[in-house]
């Protein structure tokens, strides 16, 4: 067992993200609004994937319909219909850091009156004053004692309870569009299609599996018990009242590249048939997906909209898309082009 906050994670999750929190000039602004983003806008639609062009979205419904079919060569039964996505990137946006660290930045400004111990420790006293570029100084040191804060000695549901009052309040520091309203709205078109087609959709992130379990069903009507993400340590404490589930800093289990599909394994027990990612973390997901018996359907979502979205992949600080672009016709996999494969980015888009 490795400690949370240690080597791998911090190159995988923290590092990357240093100098795009410096240039956002601090963390977002917490404001206080009912919006939240839902998936009413492709309800309403009798057209599924309306929000893409048409190349695309006919490759997409021509697998389904082929899959779907009884009597079809590619016909897939009901039960082995399972269909895997990454997160970040993929089903929302990731830019100009991961969100989830995003959370762990407000909540340490947040909760500093109730610690005024912080304010001795040199990297989150910078945090709490708003000085990000003397946070950063901290290092690796630094991003891991924010999210260390943050993320453990609580119980479950206190954690949950804090990830949804942020998901609700939180603002971008772009956009200044609430967190929940910047999931990509083709997407969630996507996620509804399928399932209107008899599949059943998971969510497969390196993003922590409380934090995602808080919010993905009423962002993308994906239940808790369809995400599958890094997990981290917890401890059962049976006191007299109620036994109580409490969150502790370790890492138990790192959900991103080779071990997204041991992950798949170990907590869904099929090899999925539809898998959809943005970037090298989720190649070998793809791939797992993709060398499966009968047909197989994979996509990569390509940030090529630097006026709608951010547009990056080869040489990005977090996100990178290297193999997955070189190895795309080898599997066949549909690289979505946001700025042509897109007529919509997000849902207020809609609005």
């Amino acid at each position: 067992m490795r400690h949370l906050f240690s080597g791998k994670l911090a190159k995988l999750i923290f590092f990357p993200v240093a100098v795009s929190i410096l240039i956002s000039c601090g963390a977002p602004e917490e404001k206080t609004s009912n919006t939240s983003a839902t998936l009413d806008a492709a309800e309403s639609s009798t057209d599924f994937l309306s929000s893409w062009q048409d190349g695309p979205k006919n490759k997409i419904m021509d697998w389904v319909k082929s899959t779907t079919t009884e009597g079809s060569t590619d016909f897939i039964p009901e039960k082995d219909r399972i269909a895997v996505f990454d997160n970040d990137g993929t089903l929302w946006s990731e830019q100009p850091y991961y969100f989830q660290l995003a959370f762990a930045i407000d909540e340490v400004k947040r909760l500093a009156p109730e610690n005024p111990d912080w304010e001795k420790d040199p990297s989150l006293n910078a945090l709490i004053k708003g000085d990000m570029a003397g946070f950063m100084a901290g290092g690796e040191k630094a991003l891991l004692k924010a999210v260390a804060v943050t993320h453990s000695e609580m119980t479950v549901d206190e954690f949950d309870a804090r990830v949804k009052n942020w998901i609700k309040t939180a603002t971008h520091p772009k956009t200044g569009k609430h967190y929940n309203e910047m999931i990509f709205q083709p997407m969630l078109e996507l996620l509804q299609y399928l399932r209107a087609n008899g599949f059943k959709t998971f969510i497969v992130s390196g993003g922590g599996i409380d934090f995602m379990r808080a919010w993905t069903e009423e962002a993308y009507g994906i239940p808790p018990y369809q995400v599958v993400g890094s997990q981290f340590g917890l401890s059962y404490v049976d006191t007299t009242a109620s036994p109580e589930l409490i969150k502790i800093p370790e890492l138990v289990f790192l959900d991103d590249k080779g071990e997204k599909p041991v992950g798949i394994y170990r907590n869904i027990g099929k090899r999925p048939v539809f898998a959809g990612g943005n970037s090298d973390g989720d190649y070998q997901m793809l791939q797992y997906t993709s060398t499966g018996d009968g047909a197989r359907f994979g996509l990569i979502v390509h940030h090529t909209d630097s006026v709608r979205e951010v547009a990056y992949d080869r040489e990005s600080h977090i996100g990178q898309l290297n193999k997955g672009l070189d190895d795309a016709a080898k599997y066949n996999w549909l690289i979505v082009d946001m700025a042509k494969d897109w007529k919509v980015i997000y849902p207020y888009e809609l609005k």
